[in-house]
C-alpha cells in the first residue's frame, strides 16, 4: 500500500484501515454478520475511507466503530492509503511470502486450485492446495453435524511440544468465494501484507465486475467452488 495526500477535508480528518487482526475477523466467515460486513466495507474502494465515506459504504459503520477500535480491528490514519495496484499474478508471490517465517506459502481456492505460490515448487503447491480442498469438505461435513470448530484454522506440528507449526491452513472468504492461505513454518499474520492480500483480491473482483458474482472453473481436484473471475487467470 502507498501513502498519498489525495484529499484532506480538515486538519483533524481521519481515515480508517483494517488491522491484520481486523482483516482476519472480517473475512473469516462465508456468511458474515453486519459487523463483519461493515468492516469489509473499509476495503470497498481503491482508497481508505473516512467516517463519512465509510458510513456511505455501510450504514452500520458508526455503530461498530467503537468496538472495532477496542478490539484492535480498525486503526485511524492521518493520511489516506491506496489499495495495491500491481497485477495479481505479480503481486501474490511477494505478499504471501511475507506471511511465512520461511517465505514459503500458497494461496489456494476452496476447491483446491493453486492460485499463487512462493518458495515452493508447483507440484508441492498443488499437493497442499488439494489438501485444502479436503479440509473444506471436512469442515462442511462437521458444520452440518452442528460443530463449526472445523471451519477455523488448521495447524500441523512436527513435534510433541506443539510450539511452532510446520504448516498452517488459514481459510477466508471474499464476496462469497472461499480461499485457503497455506503457510509453511511460523505464520506471520500480524502483518500489513495480510490486509494487502485481502484488499487486492477484493479490488480485483471489483475491477472485473465480479462484485456479487462468481464463476465456477472446471478442474480435476475436488468439487467445484466459486472463485473470482479476476483470479481465474492465475490457474
Amino acid at each position: 500500500m502507498t501513502n498519498n495526500t489525495k484529499s484532506t477535508r480538515s486538519p483533524a480528518a481521519q481515515w480508517f484501515a483494517l488491522t491484520p487482526a481486523g482483516a482476519l475477523h472480517a473475512f473469516a466467515c462465508k456468511t458474515p454478520g453486519e459487523t463483519e460486513l461493515a468492516l469489509q466495507a473499509l476495503l470497498a474502494g481503491e482508497w481508505t475511507l473516512d467516517m463519512v465515506d465509510w458510513t456511505s459504504a455501510h450504514v452500520q459503520a458508526p455503530a461498530v466503530f467503537s468496538s472495532a477500535v477496542v478490539n484492535g480491528w480498525v486503526q485511524p490514519l492521518r493520511r489516506p492509503v491506496q489499495s495495491p495496484k500491481a497485477r495479481l499474478d505479480d503481486f501474490l508471490p511477494r505478499v504471501i511470502a511475507s506471511l511465512s517465517g520461511e517465505c514459503r506459502a500458497v494461496l489456494a481456492s476452496e476447491g483446491g486450485f493453486c492460485l499463487g505460490r512462493a518458495g515452493m515448487a508447483q507440484d508441492q503447491a498443488e499437493i497442499v492446495s488439494a489438501a485444502a480442498a479436503d479440509y473444506s469438505e471436512f469442515a462442511a461435513r462437521q458444520a452440518r453435524r452442528g460443530w463449526d470448530g472445523a471451519t477455523r484454522c488448521v495447524a500441523f506440528h512436527g513435534g510433541a511440544p506443539f510450539l511452532q507449526p510446520s504448516c498452517s491452513f488459514v481459510p477466508f472468504w471474499v464476496d462469497g468465494a472461499g480461499y485457503w492461505l497455506i503457510i509453511m513454518g511460523e505464520p506471520r499474520l500480524n502483518n500489513p501484507a495480510l490486509l494487502e492480500l485481502f484488499w487486492a483480491i477484493k479490488q480485483a473482483g471489483n475491477r472485473f465486475g465480479a462484485a456479487g458474482k462468481t464463476q465456477t472453473p472446471a478442474g480435476p481436484v475436488g468439487p467445484a467452488h466459486p472463485v473470482h473471475p479476476a483470479l481465474g487467470g492465475l490457474l
